[in-house]
């Protein structure tokens, strides 16, 4: 073990001395050396005690500023970020090739500096003609956005140092961003880790909301180091299938507000248009009922989104292996439901192939839903319409009981607003709006039995 080094520091200045003196060299103060000898070499070397800024505390019982949420100009987007941008906030959107991330950044961006606010584009992958040619389909060449096209970090905040401090930075994409302090290729997990971390520090000094654009795989998650989801503030996804006109932005982590709102876009020839009634995208619009068809009030944070279930049973021979095929929900829950159809309602899917859809392309993850996709198979399988005008939300249990959901009131409210007229639900909900009728169940049988027996 190498031999501890002896050092001396003065009580009065702090200043360090390699050996004892009757007067500290720094204050010119007397006696005040005191001998401090470390353990070791490598705990003198790694001793981060001293030698460091000191750091500003805010009691957090006592008031104090508070940031404020700037509107982007979307409300859409500002409901999903749960009311706007923060100042000194990292957001990281992420989403499948084409889907329109640099579509919507680029009118947020554009709505931004519209209103008076310094906006910043710095793109990676396109030209700066090519997103000026882009701004013209969208209708946007007259927003005053400074637009970059570059890719050295250094670069960009050296030139960002040298003006005033942005309400906006968009930075497309993080993967595309390199330091010159890192080795490694645009991409790899130290430059995207290191970037990151340079365009964050930035941000939280000036008070600048950052946004950045994040490459994902081909399952969906984004691209890069995990630590990089860690560092942001809000990481948002933008879904949905370049089939539909659809898009929903979600919210997958945030530190400012709820992550189970979302903001729904309809993608039109001048760029993303926002949806103020997204119902109306998931529904048929058909007049007549239809057997095997069912609606369910889905909930999205403090949305109501109403959306249609459709099912299909067709009879196999004997001896024929059954398929199950599910699109839009999960296929466990389906053949669980399945199970507790055969088992506690006496009902026979077992030699008929299923097939469930959510219309729309929309994803469903609410186990509300378990009554309007058991409605959905119970009308197929009799072939037998359900009641006009009808919506269906409940959990089913493994015992067939029908459980109660969260803002049941909320669900039959939108249902109601939409012109429905009778709601199908847990029993034991007194708070239904006027002109909606409610009819509660308790065992799924009774469901059964309701369109079993109905002409």
């Amino acid at each position: 073990m190498a031999k501890p080094k002896k050092r001396y520091i003065c009580q009065a200045c702090g200043s360090v001395s390699p050996r004892w003196q009757g007067q500290c060299p720094d204050c010119a103060e007397w006696n005040t050396l005191v001998e401090d000898a470390p353990a070791t070499v490598f705990s003198q070397k790694h001793d981060l005690s001293s030698g460091g800024r000191a750091v500003s505390f805010v009691p957090l019982d006592k008031p104090g500023e508070m940031p404020v949420r700037q509107p982007t100009g979307l409300a859409e987007f500002d409901r999903a970020l749960g009311g706007g941008l923060v100042p000194g906030s990292a957001i990281l959107m992420g989403g499948d090739p084409g889907i329109g991330k640099s579509t919507l950044l680029l009118q947020t961006a554009a709505a931004v500096a519209k209103d008076g606010g310094h906006a910043v584009y710095v793109s990676g992958e396109e030209a700066a003609g090519q997103v000026r040619l882009r701004a013209a389909r969208l209708g946007l060449a007259d927003a005053p956005v400074s637009l970059a096209a570059a890719t050295s970090v250094r670069d960009i905040l050296t030139t960002l140092g040298r003006m005033d401090a942005p309400k906006l930075l968009v930075i497309d994409s993080i993967q595309t961003m390199h330091s010159d302090t890192i080795e490694g290729a645009p991409g790899t997990v130290s430059q995207v880790r290191g970037c990151a971390f340079e365009l964050i520090r930035y941000a939280k000094e000036n008070g600048v909301a950052l946004v950045l654009v994040g490459h994902v795989t081909k399952d969906g998650t984004i691209a890069g180091p995990r630590v990089l989801e860690h560092m942001v503030d809000v990481v948002m996804s933008f879904e949905g299938e370049r089939s539909h006109q659809y898009r929903i932005l979600r919210a997958l982590k945030n530190r400012f507000g709820a992550v189970d709102e979302i903001g729904v876009f309809a993608m039109a020839g001048a760029g993303l248009e926002e949806v103020a009634n997204p119902s109306m995208l998931f529904l048929s619009g058909r007049d007549e009922p239809l057997a095997g068809s069912s609606v369910f009030p889905a909930l999205e944070g403090t949305r109501p989104v109403l959306v249609e279930a459709q099912a299909l049973i067709v009879r196999l021979q004997s001896g024929a292996t059954p398929r199950r095929a599910v699109v839009g929900w999960d296929s466990g829950r389906l053949a669980m439901l399945l199970a507790v159809l055969e088992s506690r309602c006496g009902l026979n899917f077992s030699s008929a192939e299923v097939y469930l859809n959510i219309a729309g392309g929309y994803r469903l993850s609410d186990p509300a839903a378990d009554l309007a996709i058991a409605a959905a198979l119970i009308s197929a399988l009799a072939d037998k319409a359900l009641p006009n005008r009808s919506t269906f939300f409940g959990e089913v249990s493994l015992g067939g009981e029908i459980r109660p959901v969260s803002h049941a009131s909320l669900r039959m409210r939108e249902s109601a607003k939409l012109g429905f007229d009778v709601a199908f639900g847990p029993h034991g909900i007194d708070d239904v709006p006027d002109g909606l009728r409610y009819d509660g169940l308790r065992q799924l049988s009774n469901l059964v039995d309701r369109i079993m027996g109905s002409q």
